[in-house]
């Protein structure tokens, strides 16, 4: 009788805690493979550069080292904590549908920034001129909800509110994003408009956390977290976690 998905994944969990040089807790191994942590993508999409980060391959699908995951987490826990505990600005960025729970969350947990619908071109190289668009925004609205634009003619008001219908689509998750951010956390770098991201990024030389999946470049950024980062269950499961470890690591 053929295993289930589920079988496979708990029995792949189980041999990866067996192969792994370290104690590691199995029960942990198995809520993260009941959680899809593990899958990657088809094996002919492999980044070759990811090779390190795959335990084996399945079906043709690359299965990753939920060892190594948990390694990345850590360490990337260890630097998000002291980022939260200094009270820095990390700004989140996933525009794609997956993320944006577990993005959310952690944006209203860390009053973290976030861009959700699409990446702004000079969002952090041209951060002044930036700024200063999302500021007038900021104001207009609140001018608009008061009524302190009745003084213009319905037409110019009617133009200013659809102006500022298409502002907010791009601005959405920005209220408080104030100033450069200290670090970005980014899931899923294959996506176009995250390469734009990266590349500011790299030029305000601003440290990258992200969730890569086997089609990824992990050279890319200075924190990648091998896992995947297409499945809704998954980048929650790991955020959640980061989240856990530095609201606990702010008790301290």
């Amino acid at each position: 009788m053929a295993k289930t998905n589920e079988e496979l994944n708990i029995a792949a969990a189980e041999e990866m805690a067996e192969n792994t040089a370290v104690d590691v807790d199995i029960t942990l191994f198995k809520e993260m493979a009941e959680n899809g942590v593990l899958y990657g993508h088809k094996k002919s999409k492999t980044q070759p550069k990811f090779k390190p980060f795959i335990f084996t391959t399945r079906n043709g699908m690359e299965i990753i080292d939920l060892a190594k995951t948990l390694e990345s987490v850590d360490k990337v826990s260890e630097f998000l904590n002291k980022l939260v505990k200094e009270k820095k600005a990390v700004l989140l960025v996933g525009t794609k549908p997956a993320s944006w729970e577990a993005l959310a969350k952690m944006s209203k947990t860390f009053n973290f920034p976030m861009i959700k619908n699409r990446w702004i071109g000079g969002l952090l190289t041209n951060f002044k001129n930036i700024y200063s668009r999302i500021e007038w925004f900021r104001k207009t609205t609140v001018d608009l909800e008061k009524g302190a634009l009745d003084k213009y003619t319905k037409k110019e008001r009617v133009m200013v509110s659809k102006q500022l219908d298409k502002m907010k689509i791009i601005f959405e998750g920005l209220d408080n994003f104030t100033r450069v951010p200290d670090a970005m956390l980014i899931v899923d770098t294959t996506v176009k408009a995250h390469d734009t991201a990266l590349r500011e990024a790299a030029i305000m030389k601003i440290p990258v956390i992200a969730i890569i999946d086997s089609d990824d470049n992990p050279e890319k950024v200075q924190y990648p977290i091998p896992a995947n980062d297409h499945s809704k269950l998954s980048i929650n499961w790991i955020i959640d976690r980061l989240i856990a470890s530095a609201e606990q690591s702010k008790e301290i």
